[in-house]
């Protein structure tokens, strides 16, 4: 008998891309407080950003350097403008 099993199609990340990705969430959910607001933070276009947060820490070392520092001012400022939906 022949078994089958799911592929997965997702991309896999390298081991770089892996810390900064687990740097980052836990940094916004310590940040944030609420799972739902780091959830929204790092998944939502920021057009201060040019892009999802999350998108951008995993992309390069600059990249999380950059939504650690949006993230630092959040609680003086409030959340960071967003430009809408991902472009």
């Amino acid at each position: 008998m022949k078994r089958f099993y799911k592929r997965n199609t997702a991309p896999s990340l390298a081991p770089d891309q892996i810390e900064r990705q687990g740097r980052i969430s836990r940094l916004a959910f310590e940040t944030l407080g609420q799972p739902a607001e780091a959830i929204t933070f790092l998944n939502t276009h920021h057009a201060v950003l040019g892009g999802r947060p999350i998108d951008l820490a995993i992309a390069s070392l600059e990249g999380l350097r950059e939504v650690e520092r949006a993230l630092s001012i959040l609680p003086a400022s409030g959340p960071i403008a967003t430009g809408g939906a991902d472009r």
